[in-house]
């Protein structure tokens, strides 16, 4: 195998991570706030070995070498999940798609849900794959930022099109064209996770708030205004804000969406800024308005119907969870064929409607409305023509951007 010079992450890099471990996305719910649960020391462990280990540089190499594929004689398949990710029967004894998939193809899926948190999931797997193990997966679901690292290193196989007929026909645009992965080579999109505007109708005395420069200038909010801890998020709403791109971003632009979040936070218009722990001072009313995660709004609205959300005339920033082949693992084409099976409309309802984040899959509004048709008019379920036309996703970081800007932002948030 080929040798390569660690890179390692900066005490920023480590301390940006642990943030976003203990409260931001990667503490993100699954249906029920646990998404980050069990995690604790291991995630934290997670993160002090890939301080210490060398991993190779995240420049872009070429795909994993395709390894042997045992699919034609194992009908099997090894699929590693977030927790509440898929859907459960109402006994919560099965998970009715797994087990059609099954019925339809004779392909055992081993389901194991067992990513708590992107950073202790990947020192996991990471041993195997720099060695050119098999990981004893043959998918993994990770966000954005990790599927682009893992692309980059080398370590996810490409995908065949001639087995992913409906995952190429039915993936949203919104999804198609990440800078990471364009055109979809090496992955799928399981779920879209879209950053939004959030507001207490209540505590606003029934003001709408629909904006960033709202909520960094309305005298009414002074306060009782919340931006999120990842800097992904609160960065990329304020560029947006800003006429810019968080696309295509450069140095003045992110130092001008600082110097602008900056005054706010001098003259006391934003009161602090969290983790997914804004939820309750929302619900309260404590906070007013805010940056927040939508998968958290669907969730508050439930329980308060004064809890609002608004896209920006400007736009909004979304992330993804992305499905992935590992380099060797043993079940390529059958691993194609599960990933293609959830981009089938009346499948990917279904997914939807159990697991209530944005679905990355075309045609599926009139099979998710035969399910729940409060459900299929949810904008931060299935985004309409003109929201997904204003998401917009936060451009790939170099190692050293990465370090400088979580340097400038921990500086802002006073992390």
């Amino acid at each position: 195998m080929e040798s390569y010079e660690p890179e390692r992450l900066s005490p920023v890099q480590l301390a940006a991570m642990r943030r976003s471990l203990t409260s931001g996305r990667a503490a993100l719910t699954r249906r029920s706030l646990l998404r980050a649960s069990g995690m604790g020391a291991l995630a934290l462990g997670g993160i002090a070995t890939l301080g210490a280990c060398g991993i190779p540089p995240a420049g872009r190499v070429e795909g994993a070498a395709a390894a042997d594929d045992h699919s034609e004689k194992e009908k099997e398949v090894t699929f590693s999940n977030w927790t509440e990710y898929m859907d459960v029967s109402d006994d919560e004894k099965s998970r009715p798609t797994l087990e059609a998939f099954t019925k339809r193809t004779g392909i055992r899926v081993k389901y194991t849900e067992d990513i708590n948190d992107n950073v202790e999931f990947f020192g996991k797997i990471k041993p195997q794959l720099a060695a050119g193990q098999n990981t004893g997966r043959d998918l993994i679901c990770v966000t954005d930022w990790l599927a682009a690292r893992i692309i980059r290193l080398g370590w996810a196989q490409k995908l065949d099109p001639s087995n992913l007929p409906h995952a190429f026909a039915n993936v949203s645009a919104q999804f198609r064209t990440p800078d990471w992965d364009p055109g979809r080579a090496y992955s799928y999109p399981w779920t879209g996770i879209p950053t939004v505007i959030a507001y207490n109708a209540k505590a606003t005395g029934g003001r709408k708030v629909d904006s960033v420069t709202q909520l960094l200038d309305d005298p009414k909010l002074k306060g009782r205004v919340s931006f999120l801890s990842e800097m992904r998020d609160t960065i990329g709403m304020t560029l947006l804000d800003q006429g810019k791109d968080p696309g295509k971003f450069t140095d003045a632009d992110f130092d001008g969406a600082i110097g602008r979040l900056q005054k706010a936070v001098d003259k006391k218009q934003i009161r602090r800024f969290t983790g997914n722990d804004y939820t309750a001072d929302l619900s309260k009313g404590d906070i007013a308005a805010c940056v927040g995660w939508a998968g958290d709004i669907i969730q508050l609205q439930a329980d308060n119907p004064d809890i609002k959300f608004a896209i920006p005339a400007a736009g909004y920033i979304t992330s993804s969870d992305n499905l992935l082949v590992p380099a060797q693992a043993r079940h390529k084409t059958n691993a194609e064929k599960l990933i293609d099976y959830y981009y089938e409309p009346p499948v990917a309802a279904q997914l939807a409607a159990y697991i209530n984040y944005v679905c990355p899959v075309d045609g599926v509004r009139d099979e998710l409305a035969r399910i729940d048709e409060s459900m299929a008019s949810n904008t931060l379920i299935l985004p309409d023509r003109e929201m997904a036309a204003k998401s917009r996703s936060f451009r790939s970081l170099s190692t050293e951007e990465e370090t400088a800007y979580e340097e400038k932002f921990a500086k802002l948030i006073g992390a």
